[in-house]
């Protein structure tokens, strides 16, 4: 189910919503949902350029049309795959976490079916992006995924995350990030293929540096401070 029940607001309540999601997020980042629903409320026209560009690419199609999801019904194969695919490197990554991909929350505010899936498919797809660029689930990590994820799509919602996520930094993670990392996120999401464009589950099987030459990823390089949490 991509939808926890739709809720259609005017928009005075979006901006309420919004804004109340934002300062919630801010004081605690561990609320999925509050930061799932201030990329809905602030990113719908950054979701309708994603639909039109999907619906121009043929992979983009075949999304839409198919309408994948990354639950563990349907990448639960992932784990079961040779160790140099890029599936499983998708699935060491996750059980190295003990992350679960149904554990995302649903989409709650946005219009159209399409807009819910597209919505729903960047939440899911973020995993396949931590794998791809080789980048820690730690705050400079995120951090700098929200980098790439703003460079793909421009949604409000990741730079916001970037903003409040460099106001937690002490000041040796603030400077390793904006010395080390920003500048790589920076170029990588310039340099990456579409993203949102690439039916990620077909491409399991294949080998993970064969895909991130097609797809024009480069993973994030060793940080020259390894004590820096």
């Amino acid at each position: 189910m991509i939808g926890g029940g739709k809720i259609r607001l005017n928009r005075w309540q979006q901006a309420a919503v919004a804004v109340g999601s934002a300062v919630g997020a801010l004081l605690d980042p561990r609320r999925a949902d509050l930061i799932a629903a201030l990329g809905e409320t602030t990113g719908k026209p950054a979701f309708e350029r994603v639909v039109e560009r999907m619906k121009k690419s043929p992979e983009g199609r075949a999304v839409l049309l198919e309408r994948p999801r990354v639950i563990s019904a349907q990448v639960g194969h992932a784990w079961d795959l040779p160790a140099n695919t890029f599936g499983a490197a998708y699935a060491r990554f996750m059980g190295s976490r003990n992350f679960s991909p149904d554990d995302r929350p649903p989409v709650r505010f946005m219009e159209t079916e399409e807009l819910a899936y597209v919505a729903m498919r960047a939440r899911e797809v973020h995993d396949f992006w931590h794998t791809l660029f080789g980048l820690p689930t730690n705050l400079i990590g995120e951090s700098a995924l929200k980098v790439i994820e703003f460079e793909q799509m421009y949604l409000p919602m990741c730079l916001m995350s970037v903003v409040g996520g460099t106001v937690r930094f002490t000041e040796k993670q603030r400077k390793l990030f904006f010395q080390h990392y920003f500048p790589w996120a920076i170029r990588a999401g310039m340099q990456s293929t579409d993203l949102m464009c690439v039916y990620y589950e077909k491409h399991f099987q294949e080998d993970l540096e064969d895909v991130r030459r097609k797809w024009g990823i480069t993973p994030a390089p060793a940080a020259p401070n390894q004590n820096v949490p």
